[in-house]
């Protein structure tokens, strides 16, 4: 729309600052400045400035050159986690291990020093924890939080442990740097975490790492149980298993998946995130599964740490 079309209302400085947001899509994941800028249609001086301010605010991650955004810009609402192709990718898987186990599960990504809730389905028990999309929990005290970072370098890490508030939320949680790098290592070596009534009282949890098609760890799925219904043992012999199955088959998804976040298949057929199949042509061959009344799954954009974690 041209300048003059504009209501006099109109920020323009704050459509840029959403114009830069928009630069990074799955095609795009790192820019440079210069690269902002020529996409943008912004000079290099405006494109930096716009980009540290949301560096200072949280929603940009600079790593040298390269700028990224970071999981925090799913706090602008549902609108980002809608074109986010991993929580779509991984809802189905966990809907499955849900209805097997009868337990919540979740899919978390780390932002800073905290994990973030991308996706979640919860059990239908009329007691359980209220845990929302974009809920945060210090990530060194959960079990998807160990998971990541026993898979990130030494070199982060330490960081971590150096800046992270190491307090006692339970009698049982490690408080020192040195407990929780043997924590780690034992996680990385084990390949998956389990944290027994660190976050809170009466709160187990196990988690196992999700890669990319890079074998990067870029997110951690989750069981969380009460500790007076699941022992320490029968988390292990009965939950981590599904759970492992659970992250290699959003894993296995997530190989065959292109940039667009749509599933291909050996023959070339395209499958989208709402189910519906494609054959090359663009045909659709299969329109996927009708949408239920009253099945949508509620999502809330709020941060705010939970009484009651799952983490």
């Amino acid at each position: 729309m041209p300048d003059d079309a504009r209501a006099p209302h109109f920020v323009k400085s704050f459509e840029h600052g959403l114009a830069v947001i928009r630069s990074f899509d799955a095609d795009h994941p790192a820019r440079t400045l210069s690269e902002v800028a020529q996409t943008c249609d912004l000079t290099r001086a405006a494109a930096r400035r716009l980009l540290l301010t949301l560096a200072d605010l949280g929603y940009v991650d600079q790593d040298g050159r390269l700028f990224r955004l970071t999981p925090r810009v799913l706090e602008l609402g549902y609108s980002y986690l809608a074109g986010y192709t991993l929580p779509q990718i991984a809802e189905p898987h966990l809907e499955r291990l849900v209805a097997q186990v009868r337990e919540s599960s979740s899919l978390c990504v780390l932002d800073g020093d905290d994990i973030v809730y991308v996706a979640r389905v919860a059990t239908r028990r009329i007691m359980t924890a209220s845990i929302a999309v974009g809920t945060r929990f210090p990530a060194h005290v959960t079990s998807v939080g160990r998971v990541i970072l026993a898979h990130r370098p030494e070199e982060e890490v330490e960081v971590l442990l150096g800046r992270a508030e190491l307090k006692p939320l339970t009698e049982r949680t490690l408080t020192t740097p040195d407990a929780l790098r043997a924590e780690l290592r034992r996680v990385r070596r084990q390949g998956y975490a389990l944290v027994d009534q660190e976050l809170e009282e009466g709160l187990r949890s196990v988690a196992a790492p999700v890669r990319d098609r890079g074998g990067e760890v870029v997110a951690a799925v989750n069981i969380a149980v009460h500790a007076g219904r699941n022992t320490v043992d029968s988390v292990r012999h009965d939950l981590l298993p599904p759970l492992l199955a659970t992250a290699a088959a959003i894993e296995a998804d997530l190989r065959i998946t292109d940039p667009g976040g749509r599933i291909t298949d050996p023959g070339g057929r395209i499958r989208d995130p709402g189910g519906r199949i494609t054959d090359p042509g663009g045909q659709i061959t299969d329109p996927g599964p009708a949408a239920s009344p009253g099945t949508a799954t509620h999502r809330s954009s709020s941060s705010r740490r939970s009484p009651a974690p799952e983490a």
